[in-house]
């Protein structure tokens, strides 16, 4: 056929058992840009076709199809550089129908030539439209080398006399070697098996020379080779298959997601995957298109199976017979919540504890719990609900067993009560949740065992109140203990153990307490008007019992205010007359000390002045300029009630720097003979320190004249200082 280039697709049968009519699934026809009505494009090629029952049919209208298979355009038709592609379809009645597409590419070579007749140049014409690509199917097994296609350019009609090459990936790129070119008829070869994950697709160029002159006849072509994919790769698991769930879980609760890829090309179905649980499906199901784990019972329970092992299957080929697969297993682990309350291991407890104890372990109470242990859950918190209203317990978890501890941390009385009923409930740190459980309890009963006792006084503290300075012998009160037995005070004896001042005297056969020395309130024994001893009970058979007495000691007026003793400064400023705030402390306790009142005696009045400050000072201001020099002024104070004397404040005025008085030089003024008395006794001594001799000065000497004096061995001296 005249100008017509045809790329002859030679496609094998890959699978020996298909025998049905088979065409190639596409064709290249080089054409001219307008290709006229009658117009043979090309024939179409078959194999294993029933001749007598096989048929074509073309539906784009502008074209036909004749019987042998020539397709022809039925009327004018006009090719765009970016081509122009239809279908004819071929069926006999061995099989299915099969599809070819032809694929028109506008010849620009011609285009070009055509252009440039008579013009003696060549223009630049635009680039041809790329071919749709070359399919090969990935992992063929031969043999090799394999036809894929033969590429014809219509130059061969002019020149006669062309050869082909190629370049480009796969051949003389990488990978090389794996495709291959007859020079002479343009013939595709494919010489090895392709990895699509490997290499998906190819690009090679082919060019068409003259043999003659070794000139190219037609433009390159450019076109690719893309690998079909075959379903040869396994879905495999992204990650590692551990989950976990709480167990009493809602039905429908998501446990997890499995996923999955596969190498196979993107959008077939040989990389569309179905999720499948193999195991463990009364408990967890999976949804098929998204691999999500959910369960399906609420009745998933810790404590009878804590973990899960669950076979998931992954199949490409959305889940078809012919899909492959891979397994793994799915580790479902159940995580603890608190289900279950601790349990005795009794109904009921008895214990005997002496009285007066304290601070003892009397029982101790074990529990099981079935939650995860050292959890929450399963820590132990015991709490005493009934029984212990007077505090005399306690109860604690011990860590390391679990087990409640019943302490005692008040002693109990035999005399007072002799039986307990506690009751013990045992709970857990975490509160109980998806149970209808509840707490449980159980009854403790305490016996409470006589002790012989000593003797103890009718309170643990008594107070008595004392006014200080009383008298000697004054009696303050009575402090008894009684037998817990019998109630009696008979042979008890009592002793203080305590009494920091020695102020009290204690009656030893009736608990008298009188004053044995003067209580002063303002002694360093007395905290906030509190004075303590301590006394003690003896029985017969020298058993014992302790208690306080707490004496308030009050105040009374024995403390006059007093002033200041150090010496007061008050420094002088020109223009104004001085003052200085006087403050006096009285040792009693309002109302029987401060405010005070000061006064002047009448014979200060006409130099100083006094003025309140607040309840304990006062101001003492000048009230007219003296001299600077120490003064002695007398002052009246006296608290509220009247009590208190007339007092002196020393006084110095002066010159001030920083509240401090200045001291100034002493100014000597000397007459010519007195400097020269001065002088002789200097040159004496000068004279004697010149001596080779060691001469010692004596140190009176020396302060004389205000020198420092030497004693002189051989050169050498030794210095005294000496200042008048």
């Amino acid at each position: 056929m005249a100008n017509v280039v045809i790329f002859d697709i030679c496609l094998m049968l890959i699978l020996s058992c298909v025998e049905s009519c088979f065409i190639p699934t596409s064709l290249l026809v080089l054409v001219p840009q307008t290709i006229p009505a009658g117009y043979e494009i090309t024939k179409v090629e078959f194999s294993g076709c029933d001749t007598k029952s096989l048929h074509f049919t073309v539906r784009d209208p502008s074209f036909t199809v004749m019987s042998n298979g020539l397709v022809v355009a039925a009327r004018p038709v006009t090719v765009a550089t970016t081509g122009r592609t239809f279908s004819v379809w071929a069926q006999d009645n061995t099989g299915p129908e099969s599809e070819m597409e032809v694929h028109l590419v506008h010849n620009t070579m011609q285009e070009r030539e055509r252009e440039n007749t008579g013009k003696g140049l060549l223009k630049r014409s635009k680039r041809r439209w790329s071919p749709p690509p070359i399919n090969i199917l990935e992992n063929d097994k031969g043999p090799f080398p394999r036809q894929i296609e033969t590429i014809v350019s219509n130059s061969a009609v002019k020149y006669k006399h062309v050869y082909y090459n190629i370049s480009g990936s796969g051949y003389n790129e990488e990978p090389v070697g794996v495709f291959s070119m007859d020079p002479n008829t343009g013939m595709l070869f494919v010489h090895k098996p392709v990895d699509r994950e490997e290499f998906a697709s190819f690009t090679l160029k082919t060019r068409v020379f003259d043999r003659t002159t070794n000139m190219e006849t037609d433009l390159p072509l450019e076109f690719g080779i893309v690998v079909d994919d075959m379903n040869d790769n396994k879905p495999e698991f992204q990650n590692t298959l551990q989950f976990t769930v709480f167990e009493q879980s809602k039905t429908g609760t998501v446990v997890g997601k499995v996923n999955a890829t596969d190498r196979d090309q993107e959008g077939t179905q040989h990389v569309k995957i179905r999720y499948s649980l193999l195991s463990g499906l009364g408990l967890f199901s999976i949804n098929p298109q998204t691999g999500v784990i959910s369960t399906v019972t609420n009745t998933l329970d810790r404590e009878v199976q804590d973990k899960h092992m669950v076979t998931v299957q992954i199949k490409d080929m959305d889940g078809a017979p012919n899909g492959l697969l891979s397994t793994g297993t799915a580790t479902i682990s159940l995580t603890d919540i608190n289900d279950n309350p601790p349990t005795f291991t009794k109904t009921s407890y008895k214990v005997n504890v002496r009285e007066n104890e304290a601070e003892k372990l009397v029982l101790k109470i074990p529990v099981e719990d079935k939650d995860l242990i050292n959890t929450p859950n399963w820590i132990s918190k015991f709490v005493i609900t009934k029984g212990n209203e007077n505090g005399n317990f306690r109860i604690e978890s011990d860590p390391k067993t679990n087990e409640g501890l019943l302490y005692i941390s008040k002693p109990l009385n035999y005399e007072v009560i002799k039986n307990i009923r506690l009751e013990i409930t045992a709970q857990n740190e975490a509160e109980l949740s998806g149970t209808i459980a509840q707490w449980l309890h159980i009854p403790v009963d305490v016996t409470v065992d006589d002790v012989d006792e000593g003797p103890e006084f009718t309170a643990p503290t008594v107070h008595f109140y004392v006014k200080e300075n009383v008298p000697n012998g004054t009696l303050i009160g009575r402090y008894t203990a009684v037998d817990p037995e019998t109630k009696s005070s008979d042979g008890i004896k009592y002793y203080k153990t305590i009494d920091p001042g020695s102020w009290i005297n204690v009656d030893r056969n009736t608990g008298e307490l009188r004053v044995a020395n003067t209580i002063d309130r303002e002694s360093k024994f007395v905290q906030d008007g509190i004075y303590n001893i301590t006394m003690k009970a003896v029985d017969a058979s020298s058993r014992t019992g302790t208690g306080t007495v707490i004496i308030q000691v009050e105040d009374i007026n024995d403390h006059v205010p007093v002033l200041p003793t150090h010496e007061m400064i008050l420094c002088v400023k020109e223009g104004e007359l001085g003052s200085v705030l006087v403050v006096a402390e009285d040792l009693d306790q309002i109302p029987l000390s401060s405010p005070f009142s000061f006064n002047l005696p009448e014979d200060q009045n006409d130099k100083w002045s006094v003025t309140r400050f607040n309840d304990t000072a006062a101001t003492l201001q000048l009230v007219k300029s003296l001299y600077t020099g120490k003064y002695e002024v007398s002052l009246d104070v006296r608290d509220t009630q009247g009590f208190g004397k007339i007092q002196t404040v020393k006084v110095k005025i002066c010159q001030c720097s920083d509240g401090d008085c200045l001291i100034k030089p002493f100014s000597v003024s000397l007459g010519a003979l007195a400097l020269l008395a001065m002088l002789l006794p200097l040159a004496l001594l000068l004279l004697l320190c010149e001596s080779p001799t060691a001469i010692l000065l004596p140190a009176e000497l020396c302060r004389l004249c205000s020198l420092n004096c030497a004693l002189y061995i051989g050169n050498r001296a030794m210095l005294y200082d000496g200042i008048i």
